[in-house]
């Protein structure tokens, strides 16, 4: 299995995240264009729902897009969401998981993020990813797909 990439980010509350943080957990690292547009609304508030079965399976949610940690907090308050979202302003990340990528829209070319989520295993290797997410139903497929593997990785 691929490892996964570390990572070195400030979240919401302008604390330092690294991939280490999260030692012994299941991870649901996923990426979105930007704050406060409807598909990413959307993702955000059914991770948000569905939280608490998550970490009954022993996972976390982090979210990362190029937004401001203040955009971030704008978002978490306008939208009661709980979970944390990480913010890349530099790119780093977002090119080491190969989501920032040349995207097409009417014809336009121009580079931004390709909403992604890569579930990644307590010895921080890459269990399962999904590229070019559509948000209806994503969330309860990424928990899904995690009670699937963890039956798997038991026997």
């Amino acid at each position: 299995m691929e490892k996964a990439k570390d990572f070195e980010l400030l979240n919401q509350d302008g604390e330092t995240r690294k991939l280490s943080d999260y030692k012994g957990k299941w991870i649901v690292l996923y990426f979105y264009p930007r704050d406060n547009t409807p598909g990413c609304t959307l993702e955000a508030k059914d991770f948000t729902c569905l939280k608490d079965e998550f970490e009954k399976e022993g996972a976390v949610i982090v979210g990362i897009s190029k937004d401001s940690i203040k955009k971030h907090q704008n978002f978490i308050a306008k939208h009661d969401l709980k979970i944390e979202l990480l913010s890349d302003e530099e790119l780093k990340v977002l090119q080491d998981y190969g989501v920032w990528q040349l995207k097409k829209m009417y014809g336009k070319e121009s580079y931004g993020i390709v909403r992604s989520t890569f579930l990644i295993n307590p010895d921080f290797e890459i269990a399962f990813k999904w590229g070019k997410v559509k948000t209806k139903g994503h969330a309860e497929a990424v928990l899904e797909k995690l009670k699937e593997i963890k039956k798997i990785d038991i026997h």
